[in-house]
């Protein structure tokens, strides 16, 4: 699905796609997938992410230069578009045909911004790629291979940027969705490193981090901020020339903030940088109480989202009618407590209130019953078993049950009593006349007293009308 979009990012970004004869058009078809998945919810523009593809192919074939397409849906259509040439696995020559394009005006690379060559292969080359590839890295080049085949792990380890095991993937063609997220991750340290960028953003904060430009020394940062709506409303922090991050805190929810970086250095002069950065829609705790796990005497209320700006919770509860109300308070880490010393069979209103570090309060309420003392045992159910018998199963009763007894009441023949232990919920009843109507009753049995028992008429079949069963009169 779609992805949240990301800005603040720049850089060349160079797909070298196997378009030989070694790959299937399934398995081709399957690799453009995974690049646009993979390239979806960058920002594209002169400032921001610019892509191209070059064939691997008996020669390299550019399909488009890095400036053409500036938008999603254009990049999107043109990767849709995208024919398989065949041919030969040249890598070597493909390598070398990058190195030249990365670098060049005429396929649209920028200067000073970040390379970086994402090379999907089935893991053949028919020439040799270990010295176009080092003079790539040489030139600053960062390297991720994708190998879908199986490749030989020391010539590709040593093929892609250090360390392998961030910069090498494995992975079957129909497992490609699996790396996408991890290689988006990777790609983005590269290419937010030279920028000012957010990271950790919520409803009231964000965390910004910025290239080493200064020193404790050199000079000092001013951070300046504001609503893109309301710029007379801009905010100033200052920070020496050792720090490269800081949090902003208290803004507000739904917000696009504008933020500049001002390196003030008494050495060189530095740039300003600038970037947008949309707070999160506010989170509401609690959003939804839930009670279970009710007996006699208590029940456990859960409550969420638990959120980091939620100092604590209180829970007040009380009877329904009635007007005494109990307090239990709750640490804001926790998002669960359990309510005891109730009176049983009551029902009680719980509210759960949230308090915030702001000092604000949000409050959410739930009706909650506590069992009957000796609680009953619930849900009587019976499955015929034959002409003359009957499985009877029931739900455990609450308490310590220790154990239950089972009595059935024949319309025609003896009345029967049957005692099993707590683990056992059901019994087999036979003897039972066809065409007679049977009464059945379970009681859990507690330590000083029975429990209230559970009672169900049923009525046996005639033979003649019982389904599934042939009637034999007996020689």
């Amino acid at each position: 699905g779609p992805q949240p979009s990301i800005s603040n990012s720049e850089g060349d970004l160079l797909f070298l796609l196997d378009s030989s004869g070694s790959v299937s058009y399934y398995e081709f078809s399957r690799v453009k997938e995974f690049m646009w998945d993979l390239v979806q919810p960058f920002t594209f523009g002169p400032k921001d992410v610019q892509t191209s593809i070059i064939h691997i192919s008996t020669m390299p074939t550019m399909e488009f230069p890095f400036d053409r397409y500036l938008s999603s849906g254009t990049l999107q259509q043109a990767i849709r578009d995208t024919q398989q040439l065949m041919g030969d696995t040249n890598t070597g020559k493909a390598l070398s045909y990058a190195k030249e394009k990365f670098f060049s005006d005429e396929a649209g690379a920028r200067p000073d911004v970040p390379k970086v060559l994402v090379w999907v292969t089935d893991g053949f080359s028919t020439d040799d790629i270990s010295e176009p590839m080092q003079l790539l890295k040489d030139m600053g080049v960062t390297v991720f291979i994708v190998s879908t085949g199986r490749g030989n792990y020391l010539e590709l380890s040593a093929a892609a940027s250090q360390p392998p095991e961030k910069h090498l993937h494995f992975v079957d063609v129909d497992d490609l969705p699996i790396i996408t997220k991890e290689l988006r991750d990777a790609i983005l340290d590269v290419i937010q490193a030279n920028r000012l960028h957010a990271v950790d953003i919520t409803s009231s904060s964000f965390h910004l981090m910025w290239p080493k430009l200064l020193s404790q020394e050199t000079g000092y940062y001013t951070l300046e901020y504001a609503p893109i709506d309301d710029l007379a409303r801009k905010r100033t922090k200052q920070v020496s020339g050792a720090h490269t991050s800081l949090t902003l805190s208290n803004l507000a929810p739904e917000t696009t903030y504008e933020v500049v970086l001002i390196p003030e250095s008494n050495v060189h002069y530095f740039s300003p940088q600038t970037t947008r950065v949309t707070t999160l829609a506010e989170e509401i705790s609690p959003a939804q109480v839930l009670i279970s796990e009710s007996g006699p005497h208590s029940f456990h209320v859960s409550w969420a989202p638990t959120l980091d700006s939620v100092i604590g919770y209180q829970i007040l509860y009380g009877p329904l009618p009635g007007n005494s109300v109990k307090l239990l308070e709750v640490d804001g880490k926790h998002n669960s407590t359990v309510v005891e010393n109730l009176a049983p069979n009551t029902t009680y209103l719980v509210t759960v209130t949230a308090v915030y570090k702001s000092g604000k309060e949000k409050s959410l309420s739930a009706k909650a019953c506590t069992q009957e003392e000796g609680s009953k045992v619930r849900h009587l159910r019976f499955e015929d078993m034959g002409p003359n018998a009957l499985k009877a199963s029931w739900d455990s009763a609450d308490g310590e049950v220790l154990g239950y007894r089972v009595r059935c009441r024949r319309q025609t023949g003896p009345l029967s009593v049957i005692s099993v232990s707590p683990q056992i919920h059901s019994v087999l009843l036979t003897d039972l006349a066809s065409g007679t109507t049977n009464k059945v009753c379970v009681k859990p049995m507690y330590k000083n007293q029975p429990g209230k028992g559970l009672c169900r008429m049923v009525h046996m079949q005639p033979a003649t009308e019982a389904q599934g069963y042939k009637h034999r009169q007996r020689a």
